[in-house]
Order: C-alpha cells, then sequence, then structure tokens
C-alpha cells in the first residue's frame, strides 16, 4: 500500500481512497447492502480514506458511512465537507461559509456521522459572499476544539488558497484532476506544493468515461447527472471517446485495465497526491486498488501526454 502525506501537519492516507458521493443521489438508484458491503471490503484491503459531504444525498452519504464506521472508527481517515447547502428535499439553497454556518454544519455531521471527530473538514466550494478568513477561522475554531483534526478547501483558486493558508495551515486541497481534466497544472499545483499543500483528486477516472465503461448517453441511468454534464452530450462523447479507447489500449497492452492506467497516470504526477475514485461495486473497488501495482515508463507517458494534447470536448461543468 503507497501512503501519501497530505501538507506537514502530519495527515498520512493511502494513495487510493474511496469518493462515496455516488453511493448517493448523483449517478441513479443504488443499493444500501451493497454500499455498505463496498465499505466493509474498502477495509478489508486497506482503502481507509474515504470521502464524502453532507450535501451528498442530500445528508444521507453521511448517515451510510456511519453504519459502516461502527466498531471501526479508528482505522478509517474520515473527510467531509460544507458548503453547498440544500433543504432535506434536496434543493439547493447556495453556497455558504459564515463563521455560525460552519460551526453548525460540523456538529450536524459529526452527529450524522456517529463520531466525536472528522479527520479532514473541508470547505466544499468558496462562499463569494464570506471573507476567506472568517470561515477559516471558524474552521480553525473547530481543530482547537478537536472536532476536527486537519482542514481542506475544494476547488479553490491560488489567491484563496494562499489567504487561507496564513490563517490556519491547510492540509489539502481536493479539486477535480484526471487524463482529461489538467486544469490545475498551470497554477493550482504549483502554488499548493511551494505552500506544501497536499492534493486530493476527485473524479479521477473523468466520472468514470475513462474506464471505458460509457460509450453513449444511453450507458448512463435516469437520473444521472452526467447527462446534463457538458463532457456527455453525444457530441462529446464522440470525440472524448478516442481518448478513453487510446487509455483502453495501452492498459491491454500491460495486462491492466483502463481504470488502473489513468490511476496510475495520476499518481505519477507527484508525491502529494492522493486520488478517490468512487464506486458502488466490489470488484472496481478492488481493481482500482490495484492500480498501485502499476508503473507507467516515460514511453507510456509520452504517448498519453500527445494524446491529450489534442483536447478534450466539453466544459466539465
Amino acid at each position: 500500500m503507497k501512503l501519501i502525506n497530505l501538507g506537514s501537519q502530519g495527515l498520512r492516507v493511502p494513495a487510493i481512497g474511496l469518493g462515496c458521493m455516488g453511493m448517493s443521489d448523483f449517478y441513479g438508484a443504488s443499493s444500501e447492502t451493497q454500499n455498505l458491503s463496498v465499505l466493509d471490503r474498502a477495509v478489508d484491503i486497506g482503502c481507509t480514506f474515504w470521502d464524502t459531504a453532507d450535501m451528498y444525498g442530500p445528508f444521507t452519504n453521511e448517515i451510510l458511512l456511519s453504519k459502516a464506521l461502527k466498531g471501526r472508527r479508528d482505522q478509517i481517515i474520515l473527510a467531509t465537507k460544507f458548503g453547498v447547502s440544500r433543504g432535506e428535499d434536496g434543493s439547493w439553497q447556495g453556497i455558504k461559509g459564515s463563521a455560525d454556518y460552519v460551526k453548525a454544519c460540523c456538529e450536524a455531521s459529526l452527529k450524522r456521522l456517529n463520531t466525536d471527530y472528522i479527520d479532514l473538514y473541508y470547505q466544499h466550494r468558496l462562499d463569494p459572499n464570506t471573507p476567506i478568513e472568517e470561515t477559516v477561522g471558524a474552521m480553525a475554531e473547530l481543530v482547537k476544539e478537536g472536532k476536527v483534526r486537519y482542514i481542506g478547501l475544494s476547488e479553490a483558486d491560488s489567491e484563496t488558497i494562499a489567504r487561507a493558508h496564513e490563517i490556519h495551515p491547510i492540509s489539502a486541497l481536493q479539486t477535480e484532476y484526471s487524463l482529461w481534466s489538467r486544469d490545475v497544472e498551470e497554477e493550482i499545483l504549483p502554488t499548493i506544493q511551494r505552500l506544501d499543500i497536499g492534493f486530493v483528486a476527485y473524479s479521477p477516472l473523468g466520472r468514470g468515461f475513462l474506464s471505458g465503461a460509457i460509450r453513449s448517453r444511453s450507458d448512463l441511468q435516469p437520473g444521472d447527472w452526467r447527462l446534463e454534464n457538458p463532457r456527455f452530450t453525444e457530441a462529446a462523447i464522440a470525440k472524448n471517446i478516442q481518448l478513453a479507447d487510446a487509455v483502453a489500449e495501452m492498459a491491454k497492452e500491460m495486462e491492466a485495465t483502463a481504470a488502473q492506467v489513468a490511476l496510475a497516470w495520476l499518481m505519477s504526477r507527484g508525491t502529494s497526491i492522493a486520488t478517490i475514485p468512487g464506486t458502488r461495486r466490489i470488484e472496481r473497488l478492488e481493481e482500482n486498488w490495484a492500480s498501485q501495482n502499476i508503473s507507467l515508463q516515460a514511453e507510456h507517458l509520452n504517448r498519453l501526454e500527445a494524446l491529450i494534447n489534442q483536447g478534450v470536448a466539453g466544459n466539465r461543468y
């Protein structure tokens, strides 16, 4: 198992974690029994860095994890988030980051997760109406109270990251990063490397596309939010399938899977980068975990680079 140091504050996590967003309301219907079996298996193999958020469900994803955490809380590095506000009915209520809101969200998450502390607490999205100093100041108070061990940001820009880091050490930035989403390479990665902040890549498989499992819109369930995503129009899929096919071809040569090649590429990008692929299936969990055994040579990296430079169709949101 490969371990990653996220920043200089002492947070150490497996290189491959588990994004639990897909076990809620974004990718169509799912089975709680099946989801819990995946979480159980994750513990068995050492995939103990779990990522959730209060807005997944909403709220039900944290409750799901509370069931899997029972009797094994000390084995899990638990990350959750606040900031994207939703009502009990699933309605969207905006982005919030006031000090009172941060503290209220933390208390609610602790209750739903049935735990006394959160290992890594992220601001999910930046509140344009609240200074980052106020938000991070409230998060720092949670650390002092022992309710949170480390703090992080998600999808923050370089200037905000630096300002936040002055208030309290930021251990991790979570942002989308994969073979087809490389926006972070120009400014974000240099910034966090300079500040000694770790990076957690979400959607490392391009929301499943790089695994080769999605070749048309008909492969997505009704209710799957990807049906509204610009990269999953029929025209975008027709263009982007070239990247997926090339990854699959390389995987065949290496006697690996396309998902493993995509994850191995990410792990080649730096020593402080962890990934959190999501899945509802034990076989995919094990497949993703085994990507730590895949080593991409210079020839593979060069081929992927040339292909990526051809461009990706569609904005990521």
